[in-house]
């Protein structure tokens, strides 16, 4: 994936933008499917865009240029972003063809308005399983009722996690099979004792390393993956099953109770005993 107007590393881009759509709540417009031709539109050129775009080449090639920064795009190729950008698009084949979606965060909070001018490139498979759901999308944005906006906003971001789990594994396909494979020891071993040296040490690799690679697969590092995993899993146990806080603390891997419980606290917000008496 690259940015173009800013300083945001490649590595982290994917989950970058992933964050912000967990965070930012959308409101989506238009939805097309377009073919046109070959040669020059420039019906952004001299006034910028109104909203943000996914785009999604089907069929040809073109360039979408945004501020003079030049995207080519091509099938399997999409974009995301770009409002308040100048574009043009130059098409080089005897067609172009393409599915577009516009949207718009609810509010725009200054603080993340680069996040939305940014133009971000990903790559996405084109399956039949991809192509049934932009369908469903295009027809769905043709109903009125606030049940239908609700599934028209549902499809878009399943079509938005296909993008970025699809760009993910692209550009962590060698490492895929180790952090897959760390993943499913973690889940297996949580409540033995594990470290970042262990866990690296399975795969002979250097422990910063392993971390960087880790972390470059899935947003956080290994032991804060870990740390995750167990709270969640605390959690669950607190609210299903009469256990001493003491108990549940060893189940997951700590022999400190008070340790555990602080750990809890800083992941949940309150402690373990407090949402045992929520819960009941």
């Amino acid at each position: 994936m690259q940015w173009t107007g800013g300083a945001v590393g490649m590595e982290s881009s994917y989950d970058e933008l992933a964050a912000y759509f967990l965070q930012v709540p959308i409101d989506i417009f238009g939805v097309y499917q377009t073919l046109i031709r070959k040669g020059l539109y420039q019906g952004h050129k001299y006034q910028p865009t109104a909203k943000c775009a996914m785009v999604i080449a089907l069929k040809g090639e073109a360039d979408f240029i945004y501020d003079g920064n030049k995207h080519v795009m091509y099938p399997g190729k999409a974009l995301l972003g770009g409002v308040n950008r100048h574009l043009e698009l130059e098409v080089h084949t005897a067609e172009f063809e393409y599915f577009l979606v516009h949207y718009l965060p609810s509010t725009l909070d200054r603080d993340k308005q680069a996040l939305v001018e940014k133009v971000s490139e990903l790559h996405i498979e084109l399956d039949a399983a991809l192509l049934q759901l932009m369908e469903q999308l295009r027809r769905q944005s043709a109903v009125l009722g606030n049940i239908e906006l609700l599934e028209k906003k549902t499809l878009f971001y399943r079509l938005l996690s296909k993008a970025l789990l699809h760009e993910r594994y692209q550009q962590n396909s060698d490492s895929q099979p180790m952090m897959d494979q760390t993943i499913g020891y973690i889940r297996q071993h949580y409540m033995e004792p594990i470290t970042l040296d262990s866990l690296a040490g399975q795969h002979g690799m250097k422990a910063k390393y392993f971390s960087h690679l880790f972390r470059k697969y899935t947003g956080i590092g290994p032991i804060n993956y870990l740390i995750q995993f167990r709270m969640n899993l605390a959690y669950e146990l607190l609210v299903a099953a009469d256990f001493s806080v003491r108990d549940i603390a060893r189940s997951v891997g700590y022999s400190d109770a008070y340790y555990f419980s602080r750990l809890f606290k800083k992941h949940y917000g309150m402690s373990p005993t407090a949402v045992k008496l929520l819960e009941k």
